[in-house]
C-alpha cells in the first residue's frame, strides 16, 4: 500500500503545473527556494560577440573556459555564495555543458536561461527567427524549459531577453516581450530583460500587463541607466529593479572606488522610498571573451562583499536589510511561479 501511494505522488508531481512546484531550476536540476541561499543574480562566465549566425560550440574550448572561470567561482564560495545566475543568452555564448561542469566541480547552484537578445541591432537573434510570431518563439523557449537545451537535458531557470534602450520598442522587440510573456504564463520563469532606461522598461511592463502577466514577473535589468522616479513607478507596480554593475574600481583610477559611492547613494534613496524589497544587485562580471587570448580580461565577483557591503553597513544598513537585498529578493524573483495580472 505504501508503495502504491508513492507511485501516486510521483504521478501527481509529473502532471502538476510548474508554478505549483515552487522551485528554482538549476543546470543540475530543481532545488527548493530555500536552497538558493546567497546568490549572485546577474553574472557571466563567457560571451561570444561574433553574432547569431556565426557563433557555436566550434568557436571555443570548453575545458579552457572551465579552468579559467573555476578559481573565480571558488573565490566567491569563501564569501558564502551558493547560487550563480549566468545571464549569457542563447547565440551569445550560452553553453549549458560549461555551466554544468562548473556546477559539478564547485557545488554552486548555477542557473542558465532561454530567450533571445535583441540589443545590438538584433545581431544576436538568428535571421531565421527574427520576424517569427511570438508564439513560435515562445514554443521553442517552452520546449527548452520542459526538455532541456540543445539535447543536453539541462533546463533554463529564467527567460533572458533584450531590447534597445530607446523611447519606443521596435516591432521585433515587442515580439520578444510577447514571447517572454507567453513563456512565463506557461512555465512560471521570471522575465529578465536587458533594458536600460525608464521608457523601454515602462513599455515592456505595459505590454506584459496587457497579456495578463503581472509586473512581478519582470526584472528590469541594467536599471542603473534609469532614474529614481522610474524605479518608484516600476516597483509600485510590482516589478524588480536590477542594479547589476557593481564595480569597485582599480588602484589606477583617481579614487579607486569605481561606482560604489553611486550604489550607496542610490540604495539609500531606494530605502527611503520604501522599495528596497524590490531591488536586486549584482556585478555583471566575469566575461571570458571568445576569440581573445585566454578569454581576455576576466573580472571577479567579490566587489559586492569586499567593497559595497562594508559601505552599506557604515551608512546604516542593517543585516536584515542586506539579507533582503541579497537573499530574500532573489528568492522571490526567481522562484518558478506563474504571476498573473
Amino acid at each position: 500500500m505504501k508503495k502504491f501511494f508513492g507511485h501516486i505522488l510521483i504521478f501527481l508531481a509529473t502532471i502538476a503545473p510548474y508554478d505549483a512546484m515552487a522551485q528554482i531550476i538549476t543546470v543540475s536540476g530543481p532545488i527548493e527556494p530555500e536552497e538558493m541561499g546567497l546568490p549572485l543574480i546577474h553574472e557571466h562566465i563567457m560571451v561570444d560577440w561574433i553574432g547569431a549566425d556565426s557563433t557555436g560550440h566550434h568557436r571555443w574550448d570548453r575545458n579552457e573556459i572551465v579552468e579559467r572561470a573555476l578559481p573565480y567561482l571558488e573565490e566567491v564560495k569563501e564569501y558564502g555564495v551558493t547560487t550563480f545566475l549566468d545571464c549569457t543568452p542563447a547565440y551569445l555564448g550560452r553553453d549549458p555543458y560549461v555551466l554544468k561542469e562548473l556546477a559539478d566541480r564547485t557545488g554552486i547552484h548555477i542557473l542558465t536561461n532561454t530567450g533571445y537578445y535583441g540589443s545590438g541591432n538584433n545581431k544576436f537573434i538568428p535571421e531565421g527567427v527574427m520576424n517569427a510570431p511570438a508564439k513560435q518563439m515562445a514554443s521553442h523557449w517552452i520546449k527548452e524549459f520542459k526538455h532541456g537545451i540543445e539535447g543536453s537535458g539541462i533546463r533554463p531557470g529564467f527567460i533572458k531577453i533584450s531590447v534597445e534602450n530607446e523611447e519606443n520598442l521596435s516591432e521585433t522587440h515587442k515580439n520578444l516581450v510577447r514571447a517572454a510573456g507567453l513563456t512565463h504564463l506557461e512555465t512560471g520563469m521570471a522575465i529578465v530583460s536587458h533594458t536600460g532606461g525608464d521608457s523601454p522598461a515602462m513599455a515592456q511592463i505595459s505590454l506584459l500587463k496587457e497579456m495578463g502577466v503581472s509586473p512581478s514577473a519582470f526584472v528590469w535589468t541594467h536599471a542603473q541607466n534609469g532614474t529614481i522616479p522610474g524605479y518608484l513607478q516600476a516597483a509600485g507596480q510590482g516589478a524588480w529593479i536590477s542594479l547589476d554593475n557593481i564595480d569597485g574600481g582599480t588602484p589606477n583610477e583617481p579614487d579607486g572606488t569605481g561606482n560604489i559611492d553611486w550604489f550607496v547613494k542610490t540604495l539609500l534613496e531606494l530605502k527611503d522610498g520604501g522599495i528596497l524589497d524590490h531591488i536586486l544587485i549584482s556585478h555583471d562580471a566575469g566575461w571570458y571573451t571568445v576569440g581573445e587570448k585566454n578569454g581576455g580580461s576576466y573580472r571577479g565577483y567579490t566587489d559586492l562583499f569586499t567593497k559595497l557591503i562594508p559601505q552599506l553597513e557604515q551608512n546604516g544598513f542593517t543585516q536584515k536589510e542586506i539579507d533582503m537585498l541579497l537573499r530574500q529578493n532573489p528568492k522571490k524573483a526567481y522562484t518558478i511561479h506563474i504571476r498573473e495580472e
